[in-house]
């Protein structure tokens, strides 16, 4: 406990650290704003659902539970990860994540997909009910996230297998609640690969205090 409250104030105190963290949060809060307006604006453009040749083939299932609260205890794991016992690793969680989200909006906004006609039931007044809502098909946040922290951590046995496993979790779970087109899931492990090296090109010295 002692080491980690030493590593905490030792990041915490440094100027650079903190600016990086700072501005990487900015980064992150405008990344959220841009989603949310990519996301209504593929919504209202939605067109006609297509066939899919896995989910055309298999009943839906309730997924609320694991896209929601199985979703958000992940969530809450890996913040507390990064912000108290991995805090020089912030900056570049939260440049990374931000970029993911940024690209990830680019792409939604060309893709106008209409909803599956059946799917999985949503809670709407859970915590991450607005992820999970909408024509924000391509590609999948909820696989891809979660594989791109396994990137960041790679050489934390740990944390690589959990995040690996919770990415394989909901990607499976959101075909089988056909709240995701196949494309969605598998194109994501393709696409959060390229973020990744993009995001070690762009924050190259954030990148270096992951190691």
């Amino acid at each position: 406990m002692k080491n980690i409250l030493e590593n905490y104030k030792l990041h915490w105190t440094d100027k650079l650290h903190l600016f990086s963290t700072i501005s990487g949060l900015f980064f992150f809060i405008a990344s959220l704003f841009i989603s949310d307006a990519a996301t209504n604006f593929a919504t209202k453009s939605a067109g006609m659902n297509v066939p899919d040749l896995i989910i055309s083939n298999i009943p839906v299932f309730n997924v609320d539970f694991v896209v929601n609260e199985i979703a958000m205890t992940y969530a809450v794991f890996i913040g507390v990860v990064v912000i108290f016992l991995k805090p020089k690793t912030m900056p570049f969680v939260l440049k990374s994540s931000a970029l993911f989200i940024l690209i990830r909006s680019i792409f939604i906004m060309l893709t106008h997909l209409g909803p599956f006609p059946v799917h999985s039931y949503i809670d709407q007044t859970s915590f991450f009910s607005p992820l999970n809502i909408g024509s924000d098909f391509f590609f999948s946040g909820h696989t891809g996230l979660p594989y791109l922290i396994a990137l960041i951590y790679w050489n934390n046995k740990m944390l690589r297998n959990i995040s690996i496993a919770a990415s394989v979790l909901f990607g499976v779970s959101v075909l089988l609640g056909h709240l995701h087109y196949s494309i969605d899931v598998f194109a994501a492990f393709f696409v959060t690969y390229s973020i990744f090296i993009i995001a070690q090109k762009f924050f190259v010295t954030d990148y270096k205090e992951c190691q």
